[in-house]
């Protein structure tokens, strides 16, 4: 495909305010309760394991720390601004998160999970008097794929099926790394642009996210104090994990995602950037390297899922950045690709997913530190070979190997997970 970064971009990169599945939720409920008049009366929502998972926990923007995809929906139906998209938390009434509260506190609005489901799916139903409409958002974070009030469709795309075609993504599964290089290397200014337009967005996010005392803070402290050098790599990782904190607590400060996830768009962004601007990389060359990173990102979740057992900053945006990184001092050297790939996975390939939340900044901040690592090591021509555990002989075999592990071998683990989170929530 000739605009496979173009598509990238168009889909996977863009502004978000807050952590990407409540958004998700607000923005199913939102887009149900516009086709209604009237004050809404309650509100039904059915996820997937995955969205359940990652909005159990996390703080959402405007709320004075309150967190969960339940008040998520309960918001959407009473802000009704489905045209907010990514940023539906953005300027959130007093009275409105009042009235979806009392939604939540009264039980009328609800929400469950299904198991059955994998990849994005959000059902939600929502009540207006007399009048219902339903919203079904299948397959990507904001792609609405049945709409209908009182029984009468109004609107069907297909859902994941059709989505799991989308030109773009059936490109990307049988790419090659070569290939995404090429796509990288043709970056249009235009495209280049935006890139540094999310550069100065997840910087500032990381700027408020050092005023809370959480993981980027204390990293910051420690060096002050002298217990840690501050070096490009406690730089890289500071800064992202700072960002994380920002978004996980419900600053409402947008950041530029990759593969549809904030998370992932700070490690996929910032740690090229940070490191590139340490050893004196180009800018141009650094932009160019995180429409790689952008890239090599979504390529890997085409075969690990949306939303994954294993962390995405780790195994998708992690590997992204560190591919990045080795492309800045090597260029397009398939062999040292590999073995950033591989080090990386091989290092923290095996990182659970537990949801969003603060301690999401922790993870990035690891993955950070093993994207760096990696990517030095692969440019130096070291780095961990397919005569080791679980990598493969080349970075595409690599990520097929690490997507089998995801998707088949930790199926039951992600449905423990889950439980034992519910449980507390109970």
């Amino acid at each position: 495909m000739k605009n496979l970064l173009s598509e990238v971009l168009k889909h996977e990169v863009y502004p978000a305010m807050g952590c990407t599945e409540p958004v998700a939720v607000a923005f199913a409920a939102a887009t149900a309760a516009g086709l209604l008049s009237g004050r809404t009366t309650s509100v039904l929502v059915r996820t997937d394991p995955g969205t359940y998972k990652n909005g159990l926990a996390v703080a959402l923007p405007n709320t004075r720390g309150r967190k969960g995809n339940l008040l998520a929906a309960a918001i959407g139906a009473v802000v009704r601004k489905p045209e907010l998209g990514t940023e539906i938390f953005r300027g959130l009434p007093a009275a409105e998160l009042r009235e979806a509260s009392a939604l939540v506190k009264s039980g009328r609005a609800r929400i469950q999970v299904d198991y059955s489901r994998r990849g994005i799916y959000i059902f939600a139903e929502v009540k207006a008097g007399r009048d219902k409409a339903l919203c079904v958002v299948e397959g990507g974070h904001t792609r609405v794929a049945l709409l209908r009030r009182n029984g009468n469709v109004i609107a069907r795309t297909g859902g994941a099926r059709k989505n799991r075609k989308l030109p773009y993504k059936e490109a990307l599964r049988r790419a090659s790394f070569g290939d995404l290089f090429r796509a990288a290397e043709k970056a249009t200014p235009a495209q280049l642009a935006y890139i540094r337009k999310g550069v100065e967005m997840n910087l500032a996010a990381a700027a408020e996210g050092l005023k809370l005392r959480k993981v980027g803070y204390y990293m910051q402290d420690l060096i002050k104090k002298g217990y840690l050098k501050r070096d490009l790599v406690s730089n890289a990782k500071l800064t992202a994990a700072a960002a994380t904190d920002a978004r996980m607590a419900g600053v409402p400060v947008p950041v530029m995602s990759s593969g549809e996830s904030g998370n992932q768009g700070v490690v996929a962004v910032l740690v090229p950037w940070l490191v590139g601007k340490a050893v004196g990389v180009p800018e141009k060359r650094i932009l160019k390297s995180i429409a790689l990173s952008h890239l090599v990102n979504s390529y890997i979740k085409v075969f690990t899922g949306e939303l994954a057992p294993i962390c995405g900053c780790a195994v998708a945006a992690g590997v992204g950045a560190s591919v990045a990184m080795l492309w800045q001092r090597s260029g397009a050297d398939k062999r040292k690709a590999s073995l950033a790939v591989n080090t990386v996975i091989s290092d923290i390939g095996g990182m659970l997913c537990d949801g969003a939340k603060s301690g999401c900044a922790l993870k990035v901040a690891s993955s950070a530190d093993s994207a760096v690592r990696a990517a030095w090591m692969a440019v130096n021509g070291e780095g961990i070979t397919e005569e080791e555990g679980f990598v493969g002989a080349s970075a595409e075999e690599t990520i097929r190997n690490i997507s089998r592990i995801s998707s088949l071998g930790m199926d039951k683990v992600d449905r423990i997970i889950l439980d034992i989170m519910s449980a507390k929530g109970r």
